[in-house]
């Protein structure tokens, strides 16, 4: 099987040397390039076209947020994965209008870690526990705590259908495709046919930007 190949945005040299001390050995993730900057780091990615990025938010030059912005404007394809100490509301909302597809704190324990990296990789979102209140609970001029109930939005996405409201609740929970297809007992043939069709009824560009829609309304 392939291995995961990561690029790692990071200015802090010891978190940069423990990251590649723990992926030394995986046969899983490859950790082929590191960057010190946000410009440094789009001109990596073009370079060395890694699968997934981990990007930090708090950098010297430009954010992370910026970064990530102009790196999936060359390559939309490519997953970032915001990297950051702290957990800020607008960072967080920003990370995600950007593009990015999980928002991780640093002090995550090396085996999640390596579980999120392949999760996005396979096309699945993923915010730290924390963060999912915040953004769903707090008045935001990003997302704005509307609670409609769940006859709200059907309401207001009446294609979508029983089964297909399942599926969407499980990507605002950060599974990958494979892992609705395990949690709903289905192929994951399906599951991944079921989001595709969620993308294209909630007029989104991909299962991030549904998951988004699907808290700003209110369904979770």
């Amino acid at each position: 099987m392939k291995s995961i190949t990561i690029l790692v945005v990071e200015d802090q040299k010891l978190l940069r040397v423990g990251l590649r001390s723990l992926f030394k050995d995986s046969v899983d993730i490859k950790l082929i390039g590191e960057a010190e900057t946000g410009k440094e780091s789009v001109d990596k990615a073009k370079i060395l076209n890694p699968d997934v990025i981990l990007m930090d938010i708090g950098l010297p030059d430009i954010s992370g947020i910026e970064a990530a912005k102009r790196i999936l404007s060359d390559n939309p394809n490519q997953k970032i994965m915001m990297f950051t100490s702290h957990i800020n509301e607008k960072e967080v909302m920003d990370s995600l209008s950007a593009g990015a597809y999980a928002y991780v704190l640093k002090d995550v324990n090396t085996e999640l870690l390596s579980m999120v990296i392949k999760s996005v990789n396979d096309g699945a979102i993923w915010l730290d526990p924390q963060i999912v209140p915040l953004i769903r609970d707090k008045s935001s001029c990003f997302i704005p705590a509307k609670q409609n109930s769940r006859a709200a939005f059907r309401a207001q996405h009446a294609n979508l259908t029983e089964r297909e409201y399942e599926v969407l609740k499980l990507v605002v929970d950060g599974q990958s495709n494979s892992e609705i297809a395990n949690t709903l007992t289905i192929s994951e043939h399906t599951a991944k046919a079921h989001v595709c069709n969620i993308i294209q009824k909630l007029v989104v560009d991909d299962r991030t930007q549904a998951a988004v829609k699907a808290i700003k309304e209110g369904l979770v």
